[in-house]
């Protein structure tokens, strides 16, 4: 079976890309807690943080750090919630850090996460944009 985010990564699949850099690249995900809930991918496949090589860390959280700041600048957020899954609810097996706006009385609890969806690839691309101009 072909892993989703490789298909993305190769241009297989449709995505709204905020940003491609060396140490990873940074898309919408398609069913987003909060509109522009970003989906950040190391460059190759890799399925774990397990899997993640010690000499790619500090490039892949650096990267991760940086979009964290861009959704929260470009979006208006007061804060974000950076997280990810290995192996249990994981839904997709390639390794992908969730980067989720924040704002105080938004409704998120715990880790519950309600989905919504964009409108349309336009609706989504303003949101990606948003989130690249900070980048």
């Amino acid at each position: 079976m072909a892993c989703l985010f490789c298909e993305i990564l190769a241009g297989g699949k449709p995505a709204s890309i905020v940003t491609t850099d060396p140490a990873g690249t940074a898309f919408l995900d398609i069913r987003p807690v909060f509109k522009g809930h970003t989906l950040v991918v190391p460059p190759t496949h890799i399925e774990t943080l397990a899997d993640l090589p010690a000499s790619d860390l500090a490039g892949f959280f650096g990267f991760v750090q940086r979009i964290a700041v861009a959704v929260q600048e470009g979006l208006g957020a007061q804060g974000t919630f950076v997280a990810m899954n290995n192996v249990v609810s994981q839904s997709v097996p390639h390794l992908h850090v969730h980067v989720v706006p924040r704002t105080k009385g938004d409704g998120l609890r715990g880790f519950f996460w309600p989905r919504t969806k964009y409108a349309s690839s336009e609706e989504a691309e303003s949101y990606a944009a948003d989130i690249r101009a900070k980048m």
